[in-house]
């Protein structure tokens, strides 16, 4: 979002577990496109709470697996806040060979790409990946 989008939107990295390390795979894929995640730290929705943040202040949350859906609609009941589903390919544990994983993650990577031009339309970054 912040490569396509710069930072004059406020955007946090959420899951419903706090998986503190981001999977090599997807920073492999991530700097083909010159987005660089490795430093990135994903929090869960409680992480957040806990740590301060106020979930009120968000418009939209876009939910990308059924469990983050559903914990964003329950969030929806206390915060008025948008919530988007982009069902994507999970590409954990899919292919045997190095080479076989880095296709099914560019094939996320990539549906995520679409679904962002799609909904905030062309990237203001000139050199962000179209």
């Amino acid at each position: 979002m912040k490569k396509f989008y710069g930072q004059d939107i406020y955007v946090q990295s959420v899951g419903v577990r706090s998986d503190r390390e981001i999977d090599g795979f997807s920073v492999a894929v991530c700097g083909e496109i010159g987005v660089e995640i490795e430093r990135h730290r994903a929090r869960s929705f409680d992480e957040m709470e806990d740590w301060g943040d106020d979930l009120s202040g968000f418009d939209l949350i876009i939910a990308m697996s059924p469990a983050s859906l559903r914990r964003a609609q329950e969030l929806t009941r206390y915060y008025h806040l948008d919530v988007d589903y982009w069902p994507v390919l999970d590409p954990a544990g899919l292919g045997e060979t190095r080479a076989d994983k880095l296709v099914a993650y560019r094939q996320t990577r990539d549906q995520i790409v679409e679904r962002l031009i799609a909904r905030f339309g062309p990237p203001r970054d000139p050199a962000a990946p179209v």
